[in-house]
Order: structure tokens, then sequence, then C-alpha cells
């Protein structure tokens, strides 16, 4: 997982001082921020990164506004990291996750704007097919709440499944109606869902991981979500109170430039799709 435990330890030490800083100093809204310095935004490294230093390179002087970019592997360190100040804004998440994070955490971040959609797909290395997956497969899943509910959704809407009627967004395998296959479902953190793909017959991998992986959504999924009225593009967030920080908004604009929305056209060929 690359650099992740150096930054998420620097990171985190950062938020300490950030937090025992600002007990010592003045009384205000701790949800205030010092728009003075650079915009400092959590991502995951592929596409939101990337994205954003695309932004960074080619349009952020212009518009003035300093970015800064620091990249995690994991889906919580850019959220308490927001939440505690470390970092200004994240862009890695949907909108269930943020609820689900929100909920469990009781942390307070909001969305600001959506930027793109990555498609979940369930790739294999040994089927080319989901109906070549043999009865008592394997299938890898992320262990998230929302991840795990989104994968078996993907499941059931390709005939692979049945869930039981009214499921949510909190979806286990112990919510399956119907299982043809006797398909036998691996929890694993989202991260190890592609590095799997040796030792089980098929993965549910988020696209980020996916392009990570060198696998390609748009041609290698054995299926693949379907980017029609899907709740799940991904958006920059912030503390809720930092909306109108003047950074975020020249950000927010930037993001969903035409500039922006050609650069992901060409540089991943529809595996990342822009939601603007």
């Amino acid at each position: 997982m690359r650099s992740a435990t150096k930054l998420t330890t620097a990171v985190l030490a950062a938020g300490a001082l950030t937090l025992g800083l600002s007990a010592c100093g003045s009384s205000g809204s701790d949800s205030a921020s010092d728009t003075s310095g650079p915009l400092v935004v959590a991502a995951s490294p592929t596409p939101h990164a990337e994205i954003l230093n695309y932004v960074k390179e080619n349009l952020a002087k212009k518009a003035g506004l300093d970015l800064e970019v620091k990249e995690f592997t994991d889906y919580v360190t850019p959220n308490t990291a927001t939440e505690d100040g470390s970092v200004d804004a994240n862009y890695f998440q949907n909108q269930p996750y943020l609820d689900d994070f929100n909920k469990k955490r009781g942390t307070h971040i909001v969305p600001v704007v959506t930027v793109h959609l990555e498609p979940l797909g369930l790739y294999s290395h040994k089927v080319k097919s989901a109906d070549a997956l043999k009865s008592g497969a394997t299938i890898a899943v992320p262990n998230d709440s929302v991840n795990e509910a989104r994968a078996l959704k993907l499941l059931d809407a390709n005939g692979i499944i049945t869930l039981k009627d009214g499921v949510g967004n909190e979806a286990t395998p112990s919510d399956i109606a119907k299982n043809p296959k006797n398909l036998t479902f691996k929890e694993l953190e989202a991260a190890q869902t592609p590095r799997s793909l040796d030792d089980v017959d098929a993965a549910v991998v988020n696209g980020n991981y996916a392009i990570e992986a060198d696998l390609k959504p748009a041609s290698d999924a054995l299926v693949l979500e379907s980017a029609k009225n899907n709740p799940y593009g991904n958006f920059l967030a912030v503390k809720d109170g930092n909306e109108d920080d003047p950074r975020v908004k020249k950000l927010a604009k930037l993001l969903t430039s035409a500039e922006v929305k050609k650069f992901i056209d060409d540089k991943y060929a529809g595996s990342v799709l822009a939601s603007f």
C-alpha cells in the first residue's frame, strides 16, 4: 500500500498538533479554517490525486489557487484528517459511503461538488465471463458496509445472485435470497480486492483500485456498473462549515471545468466518467 503507514502517521500527528494548538488559542468555531495558506486535499491516488494534480499543474495558478495534494490508500484517514483539520478537504468517496461514515464515526463531513463516477466491476483471472463461474466459486468483495452492499447489488443486477426485497446500502451476504451457484464470499479491505485475483475465482473491485492494478474497467470487467442514475459519484468534500472557503469554491469550479472533463475522457477512456 505504498507509504500509507508513514503518511497516515504523519497526518494523525499533525492533527494532534492542530487540536492542541486550537485548545491553547482563542475561542472560535472549530470548523473555521485559515484560508490564507495552500488548500490541502486528501485523495486516493487513482484517479482522484491524478485529477487534482492535473488541476494543480494546469489550472490552479491562473485561478489563484495554491493547491497541495496528499495521497492516501485507505478509505478512513481522508475523512478523519478532514474532520480534525489535518487537511482542508478530501476527494475520494460517494454519498452512501459518507453517510455511513458520518453516522458511525460521528464526523461532520459534507459534499461540495460531484466530479466523477468509477464504475464498480467484477474481475477474474480464471474465467472469461460471469456465466463461466463454477458452482462453489469464491468471490472477493469489499468489507466496508457500503461498498459490500454495492458489490452485492452489482451481482444482483446481473443475475448472479438475488438479494432480498428492500435491501439497502448495508446489505451483506446474509441478505442473499437466491445463490444458484452456491457462491462463497470473501470479505477484504477494498484495496486488497485486486490483489486477491490469483487466490479467488473473481473479485468485485472499486474503480480506482482496478485502475491502479492495471485493470481496464471498460474492457476487462466481467460485469460493470451502469452509470445511469448511479448514486455513487465521487465528490470533493469538506468539514461542515468550510463550504464557503474561497479556496474550496475555486477548486470546485476547476474540478467541474471543461478542461477537467476532457482530461478524464482522454486519460481514462470510459473507466472513469465525468459526472458534470
